[in-house]
């Protein structure tokens, strides 16, 4: 195969000038959609019990008034038209909003989005289904700054989506009350009339109570369920396979007494604590910062496991004007007993210093959210959210009222109620998963000291060894398996389209795990090419050359395909690759679909609990591995392709090469892994996926000829430059043949023989 062609020199150029090409026709195809083309997708009844009819469409942005008759029910609104709702596709999620002149939500529906949750197996109804909590609530209070925002449910694997779907109906409905254009705006005034005043913690109370009477004044909140009670809201919450599997038989016993106070009040803490216990406590917080204590029994943990696997307590949240905060087991201490007389024995007690990165003011009202969860499958869950109010007393907060009116507009911005300049959305996931970023972090540190040190660990071959696997094995159970950090050809399309429409940092932030992954893939591009994420840090490939590795121990024969055939099939990922490339730029949500092609989902995020077709492909591919080494890789996978493109920009050559490699040595290529080695001794680097057993061979003295050749040399000036033994003769050079002596009678009787 020629080196040197007009395809190879110009290919760059001709690929650019395509992509600049689709990008036009794109940004042509771009239009943003009007609340007056979704409403052809809704029926006025969806938002609007028994509405009949739309109205004309109202102002700007557009409001469109539904009627029930001859009466108004309501105002019907696009959330993207007042504010972001641009979800982790890069483009905005589309919801119909139904809202009545009192500024409650009546109806919603879903009507336009990008995002790629179907692709991982979780049903739009679902995700939808996660917003009920906000309708009925009234925003008007929330607008008004009596009420906090209302909480979503979360639903794992759309994390992401979910939260922005319904920040973004909350926000857009606040400032859409704020404006004054429901009924008479009298929202709006209560707004800008509601009364400024500071509450501040009163250290002064010092008191110590015993456990009635905190309970009696307000001191501890508590939450009692049966067993029961909790199959019940299951049952009407259309979720009958948990409510059919109960903690326990009898729907009387108690399913969980949850009792929580803030012991960083001091009357509160030494009654609870103790005069030591509260001591240490002080002694531990920060200034400004609070602590909870949390006590429960029954049959229900308010702990659960999680948290040991992961750090994080996953059953409880702390949430506050619209924010929460997950404690982790840096913020726990475990308890005993509690110190206050007559507290009752309770099986779990915590107590969880609040993080002082969470803006949390605990003379404000909040909420300890329990998440009840329910086995129903195999890895499927139901989840219920029940909510603990607290308001701290009066008796512990001072009240004063500045002399000099607030104006409305100092007093009602969206950060004020929602934290939006100080505490992004994006900031709150990443906060939620410190600890995961953390080990990401780490696992990238390690893997760029093995690249800087690959000289010294492959002359090690068996410690290299035992690092590469080791690696390979964090790969899979823990970026794959546990954290679900698997990239994919849609990230690329995704980045691609949004660079088209409008870029924001804020969805690709809104993945803490995804954006290190592809940060340092992206630097990992200018020094190694794109084997760093395909050798060393893609869940599936790992899973793929581990496979490999146990079939090679149990005596699978190989399959090594000649070198034409190899060549003329490793282009079919880029063939891929641009069909799905060009298809992204017509639609996204199609080009997702065929992305399927990629079993990444299947295998890794769902750890292959999914409809029996999905199954067999990836199983498939996981086959033919076992014969031929990495074969989606080599041969399929459309995200290696887009990786091996920017790849060719690459500053540095790690991979060290001798003059005899291809010519006349062919060691290295008929031993590659992945046949990356050109016959006549060239990596492409657009294959190699950065195993460095190239590098292993190239230090070898005894199986590279270069270095053979290298250490008969140095011993045989070792011999010479030695002087012998007083008594002894200098060691005569002996030329073998067949590992017997030649020119000597034992090697003539040898040959004669």
């Amino acid at each position: 195969m020629p080196k040197n062609t007009d395809i190879g020199r110009h290919g760059p150029a001709v690929f650019l000038a395509f992509l600049i090409a689709l990008f036009a026709l794109a940004g042509q195809a771009v239009a943003a959609g009007s609340l007056a083309d979704y409403l052809a997708k809704v029926q006025p009844a969806e938002l609007f019990a028994a509405a009949d009819r739309f109205g004309e469409p109202v102002g700007e942005p557009a409001i469109v008034p539904v009627y029930k008759g001859k009466d108004i029910a309501g105002y019907a609104y696009l959330n993207s038209d007042f504010t972001n709702s641009t979800g982790y596709s890069g483009k905005p999620i589309h919801i119909v909003v139904g809202i009545d002149k009192a500024g409650v939500v009546r109806g919603l529906k879903l009507v336009d989005h990008k995002e790629p949750i179907v692709l991982i197996g979780i049903p739009e109804a679902r995700v939808v289904a996660a917003l009920n909590s906000v309708i009925g609530r009234d925003l008007a209070k929330v607008a008004a700054g009596a009420e906090r925002p209302p909480q979503v449910d979360i639903v794992s694997g759309a994390t992401v989506t979910v939260l922005v779907m319904g920040d973004s109906v909350v926000r857009s409905a606040v400032k859409l009350i704020r404006s004054g254009r429901l009924g008479d705006g009298t929202a709006a005034a209560g707004v800008a009339a509601a009364p400024q005043v500071v509450r501040k913690l009163d250290l002064s109370k010092q008191d110590i109570s015993d456990w009635q009477t905190l309970l009696g004044d307000g001191s501890i909140r508590s939450l009692r369920l049966t067993v029961g009670e909790v199959s019940d809201a299951f049952a009407k919450a259309g979720q009958p396979d948990a409510a059919r599997t109960p903690e326990t038989p009898d729907p009387q016993d108690t399913f969980i007494d949850l009792y929580v106070a803030p012991v960083s009040v001091p009357a509160i803490g030494r009654s609870l604590l103790g005069e030591e216990g509260y001591a240490r406590l002080a002694k531990r917080l920060k200034p400004g910062q609070s602590a909870i204590l949390v006590a429960g029994d029954g049959a229900y943990s308010f702990k659960g496991s999680g948290y040991v696997r992961g750090g994080i307590f996953d059953r409880i949240e702390l949430l506050q004007d619209g924010q929460g905060i997950r404690f982790r087991d840096r913020d726990h201490t475990r308890l005993t007993q509690i110190a206050a007389a007559g507290a009752p024995h309770l099986r779990e007690i915590a107590l969880y210093v609040v993080p002082d990165s969470f803006a949390f003011d605990m003379t404000e009202p909040w909420d300890l959210q329990l998440l009840v969860q329910r086995t129903t499958g195999v890895r499927d869950k139901a989840t219920m959210p029940y909510d603990l109010g607290y308001t701290l007393p009066d008796a512990y907060v001072s009240v004063e009222t500045p002399a000099a009116p607030v104006p409305a507009a100092a007093t009602t911005p969206d950060a004020v109620v929602f934290g939006e300049e100080s505490a992004p959305l994006w900031g709150s996931i990443w906060e939620m998963n410190r600890v995961s970023v953390a080990i990401t972090f780490a696992g990238l540190l390690v893997l760029t000291a093995i690249f800087f040190f690959q000289d010294w660990l492959v002359k090690r071959p068996k410690l290299f060894g035992w690092v590469r696997r080791g690696y390979l094995l964090f790969a899979l159970v823990w970026l794959g398996w546990y954290a679900n950090a698997q990239l994919s050809v849609v990230n690329v399309l995704t980045f691609i389209n949004a660079l088209i429409s409008g870029f924001h940092w804020d969805f690709f932030l809104s993945a803490p795990l995804i954006f290190i992954l592809w940060a340092s893939v992206a630097a990992g591009l200018l020094f190694w090419g794109r084997g760093p994420f395909c050798g060393w840090l893609c869940p599936f490939g790992a899973l793929q050359e581990l496979t490999n590795g146990v079939a090679k121990w149990l005596k699978v024969p190989q399959v090594k395909l000649p070198w034409g055939l190899h060549e003329r099939l490793w282009p079919v990922k880029y063939i891929i690759f641009l069909g799905l490339f060009g298809l992204s730029l017509y639609s996204l949500a199609l080009a997702e679909t065929f992305a399927e092609i990629e079993p990444f989902k299947t295998a890794i995020i769902l750890k292959f609990a999914r409809e029996w077709p999905f199954v067999i492909f990836a199983l498939t591919l996981l086959a033919a591995g076992l014969f031929v080494e990495r074969f989606y890789c080599r041969y399929l996978c459309p995200l290696g392709a887009a990786l091996a493109i920017p790849g060719r920009i690459r500053m540095f050559e790690w991979l060290k090469r001798w003059p005899e490699c291809g010519s006349p040595c062919q060691r290295c290529a008929k031993e590659c892994p992945v046949q990356s080695i050109h016959p006549e001794g060239q990596i492409n680097v657009n294959e190699c996926i950065y195993c460095m057993h190239c590098q292993e061979l190239y230090q070898d003295d005894h199986r590279c000829p270069h270095m053979i050749q290298v250490r008969l040399k140095r011993e045989k000036f070792v011999t010479l430059s030695t002087p012998p033994e007083k008594g002894k003769e200098r060691p005569k050079t002996v030329v073998t043949h067949k590992g017997k002596p030649i020119g000597t009678d034992e090697g003539v009787a040898g040959e004669q023989a």
